[in-house]
């Protein structure tokens, strides 16, 4: 894949109701969301942004490569650990013996933890109205 001569790699990370579209350009080490700088997205939150960076780290390329990202959906957290996915997927691209350090470290895992749905008769997903016998 060729974006004006220079190579891109892309990956799609998912979390809750999260979405990020993560594209891996060579470069000194931008880090993009949405058009705005990365830290500045994340509101500055450090747990956030090395979360999202993490498997560059791993690999010892966050200098080598920008990063792009289109997020939507869910909040930060969620953003923040779909932007990990992609990241290591687009890795995975780039060179396919960077997928076992980043299997180990848990980062092609889809976390499928999700909010449960509320059902009829309850007044949430699980909590009941207050049983009285009379």
């Amino acid at each position: 894949m060729a974006d004006q001569g220079r190579a891109m790699y892309q990956g799609t990370g998912r979390r809750k109701t999260a979405v990020a579209r993560v594209r891996l350009v060579p470069g000194d080490g931008k880090f993009v969301i949405n058009g705005k700088d990365g830290a500045y997205y994340l509101q500055g939150n450090h747990e956030y942004v090395s979360s999202a960076k993490a498997p560059l780290e791993t690999l010892g390329l966050e200098e080598q490569y920008d990063l792009l990202v289109n997020a939507h959906g869910g909040g930060l957290t969620g953003q923040a650990e779909a932007i990990r996915m992609g990241v290591a997927r687009a890795l995975c691209e780039l060179d396919p013996d960077n997928r076992s350090p980043l299997k180990i470290e848990g980062y092609l895992r889809r976390d499928a933890r999700a909010k449960e749905r509320r059902k009829y008769g309850l007044r949430k997903a699980r909590k009941a109205p207050q049983y009285s016998k009379r």
